[in-house]
């Protein structure tokens, strides 16, 4: 009974270096192609993390790290203003169904506690959640001011989430006073635009106190060694733009970063770190090559990133450009952008399109990192274009339903060819070539 306790409180981490091998991270390596001893190894040394609260059921789990195909997080939850939980949970459903590989709930408005744990029955996927939200709704419900939180609140927050089943949280721990005077000091354009890391930016300020989550570390990685959670070590100074990019208090807080992720693996605790934000073009590659540096190689979480501030309404396509470019270069795992990013609460239209768009930029970045059967995929869609195959080429579309609603609406007067081209289809002229080149050799 003693040794079956003790399993129950081993973390995957430390599961993996005894050289067990669990259901889930034995379900990855299938997923991925990939021997079970090549993802325990990254398991073990911290490149990669399968996020999996203990105290829940999951039916696709989901290896996140070097080596392993980029992977796709959907944002979906209430807000202060919006409060339908009905819409957020057909938006779950939608993310899950346009192939995201984990979802986050980010709801700020109505029973946040009542939401997540709806969330989490029905999740098939990880799901994550930024535990700071409850404590700001517990401030504005209370009407009391900021300066009354304690640092019991954050982790408490932090606890209360690891109860409720989610798999990964995101703890803002590296937004030290250190940072917040950086930041200050150097004028940003847009400042903080974290939510979290303004909250806690905020009280920080207001109590002349360090950040509960960074000093009371010890404590939060003792919570998450409890649950088995997995820390995605937040971003609270990442830039809102393209003007901020690559700053000093970017960078101050991701030296502290790496610091807080090498004491997490060294507690048995699986951590990702989260990355930016809004990035030129020519420093995305460079924001990759940071983290994997100053972090030890943890997985790389990034948001978008969106590669210009001036396209509303189209920033699932800005974020798209800037998430394939840091997945080539490396990031392990793009949240994404929907159309409606700046603008609104996203629609289950705008999950769906964020979701697809984010999968593509995944996928652009896989071919050229060699995931193991990247580039089959696009040699099958190639082998299929030439035979005009064109069942073939939607079922192996990353988004075989508008595919098949395009190819529907505009009917060709002969099968064997799209109305784009028709009679002049480059494809069917070249085949007459190869034709006339057989009967001339034979």
């Amino acid at each position: 009974m003693q040794a079956r306790r003790e399993r129950e409180q081993m973390s995957l981490i430390l599961e993996t270096r005894k050289g067990n091998i669990s259901a889930e991270l034995a379900a990855v390596a299938r997923d991925e192609n990939r021997p079970v001893e090549t993802v325990a190894a990254g398991v073990a040394c911290g490149t990669v993390v399968v996020p999996k609260n203990r105290l829940r059921r999951l039916a696709r789990p989901c290896g996140i790290g070097t080596g392993l195909k980029t992977k796709v997080n959907a944002n979906i939850g209430t807000s202060t203003d919006v409060v339908d939980v009905d819409a957020e949970m057909k938006k779950m459903a939608a993310a899950v169904d346009a192939g995201a590989d984990a979802l986050m709930d980010l709801s700020t408005g109505g029973n946040l506690m009542d939401v997540r744990r709806m969330f989490v029955s029905k999740c098939p996927v990880p799901i994550g959640t930024v535990p700071v939200y409850d404590v700001m709704a517990l401030r504005f419900c209370c009407n009391s001011p900021i300066s009354a939180l304690t640092s019991d609140d954050f982790l408490r927050a932090v606890e209360d989430h690891a109860k409720s089943g989610v798999d990964f949280v995101t703890v803002h721990c590296g937004l030290t006073r250190r940072a917040l005077a950086v930041m200050l000091a150097q004028g940003r354009l847009m400042d903080i635009v974290s939510r979290g890391g303004a909250f806690l930016a905020q009280w920080m300020t207001e109590t002349e106190k360090e950040n509960p989550l960074f000093e009371h570390y010890d404590r939060l990685l003792e919570i998450a060694l409890r649950y088995d959670v997995t820390l995605s070590l937040g971003d609270g100074m990442r830039p809102g733009s393209v003007i901020d990019a690559t700053d000093r208090a970017q960078i101050e807080e991701l030296i502290v970063l790496g610091g807080l992720a090498q004491r997490a693996l060294a507690a048995g605790v699986q951590v990702m770190i989260e990355g930016p934000g809004h990035v030129p073009l020519d420093q995305v590659a460079e924001n990759i090559r940071l983290e994997k540096s100053l972090c030890n190689g943890a997985p790389f979480y990034v948001l978008g990133p969106l590669v210009t501030d001036c396209a509303p309404g189209y920033d699932h396509i800005t974020s798209a450009i800037g998430g394939a470019i840091a997945a080539s270069a490396g990031a392990d795992f793009l949240c994404y952008v929907t159309p409606s990013e700046h603008l609104r609460l996203p629609s289950i239209d705008d999950v769906r399109e964020g979701v697809i768009a984010a999968r593509i930029a995944a996928h652009a970045g896989d071919i050229v990192k060699k995931v193991p059967g990247a580039i089959d995929r696009d040699r099958a869609m190639s082998e299929a274009r030439k035979k005009r195959d064109w069942e073939r080429q939607i079922s192996l579309a990353i988004d075989p339903e508008k595919a098949r609603a395009y190819r529907s609406t505009s009917t060709p007067k002969q099968n064997d060819v799209c109305t784009m081209c028709g009679d002049l289809c480059s494809m069917k002229m070249t085949e007459g070539l190869r034709k006339e080149q057989k009967r001339e050799e034979t």
